[in-house]
């Protein structure tokens, strides 16, 4: 029986796949043009089971001999010596070919002893090419992850100047070359050496612009779906939950396979073969729950950069608006981490989904580094009808701000408030509820926090104190933020560094009238 796969390739004959033929076609079309490109996206992101299918797909044309490599798993002896180097790689070769070409494996074979440099590399494939008598495609994976020096650019000039003799009449080379992996080469080059000169002046640039998205459309989740319904026997909502795996997710592959696979392995009865709406909700809650590669890859990448951890917290955390540009490199690493994405010119966290881890993460780190765990003890927090008691959870809140963080209250900003107050609140609602903040509303309205806890929904403001004006303009938004969801009461927490302020730690009401309809805000001060 098919089923969800989130680990290694795809296969459509045993798992649930969505159509890429559209990116297929296009990918397709730069190589028919020959083409040399890359292809470069974070682990887990279906470059695997692209480049399998691209493959597969060549292999059933007459005129193509696909060749697909990788030095992942080879060690690094061969990067040591041009001769270790080039004998190595025809090995790769030669083992590629055997079972559906074995003359030209064995040709390789026989003649890579003979090989004792990057020239009589290139003089051997001239040779190859003409005896393949056909467009020969090679595909090396995974470039960048053991390619720890310059040789291994070396090899891309060379092949890059057979690519010119090749346009010229010159020489014979590969039709087309596809690089894969995390890294372009601008990158790779600064990642592989500390030489200026040579990270910035020597260019690949033979290499075509790659632009088919490889994250997963809304149509093309709708195709998983049907593939899922076909086989699986299921009743569903196609429409809700293409829409809420997009609104989650934004296409990231592994993330809409994943939120799939919880809902049909952990989440729906066997005997009943319905998805529920709220299943997607209890799928992100499971998922974010999870300690899995994909999460722990984000962690790190930000955590071994400082200058990317920095931008991510200014995005994330601060509010900070700043434009997309891929030639600026934190932002550029950022982007080949998964980690970013243009967002009408504008640097955005990829999905809603790491968005919630980062912040669980960085809310972790306040619980582990301080004593928010005297303060926010659960069952004191919690009403008789088992809903949140928002007045408590503020006031003990301001008290945790009070005596843990008194001395910082000068330089405390909102946006660190409200990472303290989200450490403060997880580990009372985390068996229950999920939060997402600033997620985008209706008419391009936003929210700093939305809590769903016990069936019940909460909304609440954070603010700092910059006058009446801009006060009462913070009433008026909550009001109409509580209004579009149909919530007639809503909470506003005002960080007062006012050295007059007598406000501190007090609790007030206010009611506004929004559309004819009234709302009440509680309002606490700390």
């Amino acid at each position: 029986m098919k089923r969800f796969n989130i680990t290694g390739t795809c296969i459509p004959e045993k798992h649930y796949m969505v159509d890429i033929s559209e990116k297929l076609n296009s990918i397709f079309q730069l190589v028919k043009n020959e083409e040399y490109f890359i292809i470069n996206t974070q682990s887990q992101y279906g470059k695997t089971t692209t480049l399998y299918l691209l493959d597969r797909y060549l292999k059933s044309c007459q005129d193509y001999i696909p060749i697909k490599i990788s030095f992942e798993g080879i060690g690094d002896v061969i990067f040591e010596r041009e001769d270790y180097f080039a004998r190595g790689f025809l090995e790769l070769i030669g083992k590629n070919l055997y079972l559906n070409y074995k003359d030209l494996s064995e040709f390789i074979i026989k003649e890579k002893d003979k090989i004792e440099n990057l020239n009589d590399l290139s003089n051997l494939i001239t040779k190859f090419i003409l005896k393949a008598n056909k467009n020969v495609v090679l595909i090396i994976d995974e470039v960048g992850k053991r390619n720890n020096n310059k040789l291994f650019l070396s090899f891309l000039d060379m092949l890059r100047n057979k690519y010119l003799l090749r346009n010229q009449g010159e020489d014979y080379t590969f039709h087309s070359v596809i690089l894969t992996g995390m890294h372009d080469i601008k990158s790779l080059k600064m990642k592989i050496t500390t030489d200026e000169e040579y990270k910035y002046n020597v260019p690949w640039n033979i290499s075509s612009d790659f632009h088919v998205d490889m994250s997963f459309s809304k149509d093309e989740i709708r195709t998983i779906l049907d593939d899922y319904v076909v086989h699986r026997k299921v009743e569903l909502d196609k429409d809700h939950f293409v829409e809420k795996l997009y609104f989650y997710t934004s296409g990231h592959p592994f993330l809409v396979s994943k939120l799939c696979k919880i809902i049909d392995e952990e989440i729906m009865p066997n005997e009943d073969l319905k998805w529920k709406k709220e299943y997607i909700t209890l799928a992100v809650k499971k998922l974010l729950e999870d300690s899995n590669t994909n999460f722990h890859s984000l962690i790190k990448n930000i955590e071994n950069n400082k200058e990317l951890k920095e931008l991510v917290k200014k995005i994330i955390l601060d509010g900070y608006e700043i434009s997309y540009n891929e030639d600026n490199f934190i932002i550029h690493e950022g982007i080949i981490y998964g980690i970013f994405k243009n967002f009408k010119g504008k640097i955005k966290i990829h999905n809603k989904i790491y968005e919630q881890v980062i912040y669980n993460y960085m809310s972790s780190l306040i619980e582990t580094s301080s004593d928010i765990g005297f303060y926010n003890k659960k069952e004191s927090l919690i009403n008789s009808n088992n809903d949140l008691d928002i007045e408590k959870i503020l006031m003990k809140f301001g008290e945790f701000m009070k005596y843990e963080y008194s001395k910082k209250r000068e330089t405390f900003l909102e946006e660190d408030g409200r990472l303290f107050f989200l450490a403060f609140l997880s580990p009372i609602i985390n068996e229950s509820s999920f939060d997402f903040k600033e997620v985008q509303g209706g008419e391009e309205k936003r929210f700093d926090i939305l809590i769903t806890y016990n069936k019940k929904m909460y909304i609440l403001e954070m603010k700092i104190w910059i006058g009446e004006e801009q006060h009462k303009k913070g009433l008026i938004q909550l009001g109409k933020y509580l209004e579009q969801y149909g919530l007639d009461e809503g909470c506003l927490l005002v960080f007062d560094f006012r050295k007059s302020t007598n406000l501190i730690g007090e609790i007030r009401e206010f009611y506004v009238d929004i559309e004819g309809s009234r709302k009440k805000i509680v309002e606490y001060y700390c």
